[in-house]
């Protein structure tokens, strides 16, 4: 390595100037361009800066959805898409110019800043160091307008053409395109070693602000693939969005607190974890004034406050939104807008810690720790109780010597295995049921015993014959919609808790209720509500793709909807007092079949198409849909369900008919209720309204059990969407584990 001399030895002037060794270097201005880029350089310094800047100027303009989408890290394409209110053709020639801004008009104006952005440098410096390319359109253009940028000024999108905005076909919004990032500097492009890297930074960055602007959809994924790595609604919480970006591990242990104090200008709100959870690592989500920034001395602040409650090395999740009167906030102290300054900023931080400590205090209050060595009903092992008459004064020494496995929070242990003891196992044995098999002569035990194994091995060997047929995408606007309203209801709670669940068995067939346990709680289910759900979003997935249950003969179509509508017309009469005898019941019920009967004749075009719900011109029905394998619906349901598609389907319009069919096709595969399994222990009374049940319900009943047990609950865990109504109507947590424990250990 060259040294020029001694350390504080002065240089001559012939080392810095000419060969002369009297005139020195002259100050020159330098070149617009490397001054841009130098300017460029400090704001942008990598991918994420400039998606930062790019998310700040959408939600700025008043976006409720912002869509991203990156290749290479977002080095080679960073492209994001708002519906905001646009930019007005007028302004697009000076767009990218330096301190060009709507935002700010004088320096006195930094004062009550409330925006993201502000100094108009942000798509100055992209475009000198990027192609930058920006589709923008107002509410009031008639059309979208598109202009290329390079340095800061419009250059035209092929040699040769006009630099002009063009005219495009475009949605409301702003569409900005960052192509080739650091092209022209190519030491700075080189530092970026991994690509995966840079675009985990900006998974971050979108999470960070998904997490913060509420009534904001985000969608961030990479360029050519069709999944998303982050995908949040506009109607989300806050919760349910740091469930979907960190887990459902730190949304269930989320605290929720908000503070503010007049004196020194400031409101706080914000979550984070409880005591019962902890981190590697601190991730705190800043946000002062709206803007994501870091400080150290906030986070030492929160890192002490947690120091008490957690264990060693262990480390907290806060997100904290700060709101400190623009007055007092000075944001204009670095290049990138990382940092603030902010007045009075020990008593804030202090005020704020002191409310957090306060909130892990009263969650801390009831939280409960297994003190004792052996739990009631447990016994030593072997090697234990040889060690303890061997040697009676070093007892505790030898056990705790021969015990190398920590010992186990039996509140804490869950059920991770299917095949385990469930309820059912708990019942009487088929041969002590006090129900009796109807006809052929046969004992009540080799019938019921015969028609379970029977079932069960019906059920497995189900033969299906496959068709060749290529799957058709549904592209109707109606399915879509009908799909994205079911997403929206989704509650990601509940959905989490079916996608992890573990069966746990049937509890009555009369009420259609079952249990499930997720992690240490147990759920009574009202699986006929669940089974409606799922055959509703099954029926929405599989859309014009449907397998078919054939019948061979067919069924006279006008036939099954008679019987439908004289069993209505029973039931009306029967609720009225009594029925009645004349002729206008039957030419009424005459005209309905042959009302509903021409209604799905002259569609049937259409349903064969959609549905694979097959009927002859001359009314005879060959199929119906087929949802799913391993679970066939009661065909007693079938006339009833013809006779329904013709009062409850909108058949005019065509969102309204297929929601209307495929909610009552959902209805059809809902399994029935079914006379309870009674055992020899009930009340005689119970016992005796259940003595004569025909080998067929018995049959139906160990189907519908093993298709819940085996086809269905199974299906649950990858393809429902738990909805916030299932949630209000459909489950309930009967049991927690860890409160059981709390109760056996003061008895």
């Amino acid at each position: 390595m060259a040294i020029d001399g001694p350390r504080g030895e002065k240089r001559k002037a012939s080392v810095l100037g000419d060969d002369s060794g009297h005139a020195p270097r002259r100050i020159r201005p330098l070149d617009p361009d490397v001054v841009n880029k130098i300017a460029a350089g400090e704001i942008i310094v990598a991918p994420v800066h400039a998606l930062k800047e790019l998310m700040e100027n959408a939600v700025d303009a008043g976006s409720t959805s912002l869509e991203i989408v990156v290749k290479d890290g977002g080095l080679k394409l960073l492209q994001i898409t708002d519906n905001g209110c646009g930019i007005d053709k007028q302004d697009l020639p000076i767009l990218c110019e330096r301190f060009t801004t709507s935002k700010l008009q004088k320096f006195e104006d930094l004062q009550s800043i409330s925006t993201y952005g502000f100094r108009g440098e942000a798509l100055a410096s992209i475009s000198h160091i990027a192609h930058l390319t920006v589709t923008t359109k107002t509410q009031e253009s008639n059309c979208a307008w598109r202009a290329h940028y390079g340095s800061g000024k419009l250059v035209p999108a092929k040699p040769g053409q006009s630099p002009d905005p063009k005219p495009v076909a475009g949605r409301q919004g702003t569409q900005i395109t960052v192509e080739d990032l650091f092209y022209n500097i190519p030491t700075r492009r080189r530092a970026f070693r991994s690509t995966s890297d840079e675009y985990n930074k900006i998974i971050d960055m979108v999470g960070r602000y998904a997490v913060h602007c509420s009534h904001v959809a985000f969608s961030c994924k990479k360029h050519g693939e069709s999944s998303t790595s982050i995908a949040i609604h506009a109607n989300a919480s806050s919760t349910d969005r740091i469930r979907q970006i960190y887990g459902g591990s730190v949304a269930n242990e989320l605290i929720e607190y908000s503070t503010s104090d007049d004196r020194w200008g400031f409101k706080a709100k914000g979550l984070a974890t409880n005591a019962n959870y902890n981190l590697k690592k601190t991730t705190l989500l800043l946000f002062i004034n709206h803007r994501c920034v870091e400080s150290s001395n906030i986070r030492k602040a929160v890192e002490q406050t947690y120091a008490s409650f957690l264990p060693k090395n262990g480390h907290p999740f806060v997100y904290l939104s700060l709101e400190i009167a623009p007055e007092r906030v000075d944001v204009n102290v670095h290049p990138t807008k990382r940092e603030v300054n902010f007045l009075n900023e020990h008593e804030i931080i202090q005020a704020i810690c002191e409310h957090i400590r306060s909130k892990l205090a009263a969650v801390d209050t009831s939280r409960t720790f297994l003190t004792q060595t052996l739990l009631p009903g447990g016994t030593w092992s072997a090697s234990d109780q040889q060690a303890s008459s061997s040697t009676p004064s070093k007892t505790s020494g030898a056990a705790s010597g021969a015990r190398k496995t920590p010992a186990r929070n039996e509140s804490s242990l869950v059920r991770t295995d299917a095949n385990m003891r469930k309820i059912t196992s708990m019942l009487p044995p088929a041969s002590t049921m006090g129900a009796r098999v109807r006809g052929d002569g046969i004992s009540s035990t080799s019938g019921v015993k015969a028609t379970i194994t029977g079932t069960n091995k019906d059920v497995e060997m189900i033969n299906y014959e496959t068709v060749e047929r290529e799957a058709t995408a549904c592209r109707l606007i109606s399915v879509r919609e009908l799909r994205a309203e079911v997403r929206e209801e989704m509650h990601h709670e509940l959905t989490e808790i079916f996608a992890n669940h573990t069966f746990v068995g049937i509890v009555d067939e009369r009420r259609r209720l079952a249990a499930i346990q997720g992690g240490v709680k147990l759920y009574l289910v009202d699986y006929g509500r669940v089974c409606y759900e799922y055959f509703y979003q099954l029926a929405l997935t599989d859309f014009g793709n449907f397998g078919t249950i054939r019948f061979d003969p067919p069924l006279d179509l006008r036939e099954l909807l008679g019987m439908a509508a004289e069993f209505e017309r029973t039931a009306t009469a029967d609720a009225s007092g009594g029925v009645d005898k004349d002729g206008d019941d039957e030419m009424d019920v005459s005209e309905i079949v042959e009302l509903v009967a021409d209604q799905l004749v002259e569609r049937r075009e259409m349903l064969l198409e959609y549905f694979s719900f097959e009927i002859s011109p001359a009314g005879e029905l060959l199929s119906i849909p087929l949802l799913v394998k391993g679970y066939t619906p009661s065909m007693a349901k079938l006339p009833r369900f013809l006779l329904e598609l013709g009062p409850r389907v909108d058949w005019s319009e065509e969102k309204a008919c297929f929601e209307g069919f495929l909610k009552e096709l959902a209805m059809f595969y809902v399994p029935e209720r079914l006379p309870a399994t009674i055992g020899a222990d009930d009340p005689p009374a119970v016992q005796g309204c259940d003595k004569d049940v025909d080998a067929e319900t018995v049959a139906r009943r160990d189907h519908v059990r093993f298709a819940l047990e085996h086809v269905l609950f199974p299906a649950f865990k990858s393809r429902l969407v738990a909805t916030k109504s299932l949630m209000q109507t459909g489950i309930l947590e009967v049991a927690n584990l860890k409160g059981l424990y709390r109760v056996f250990e003061r008895c």
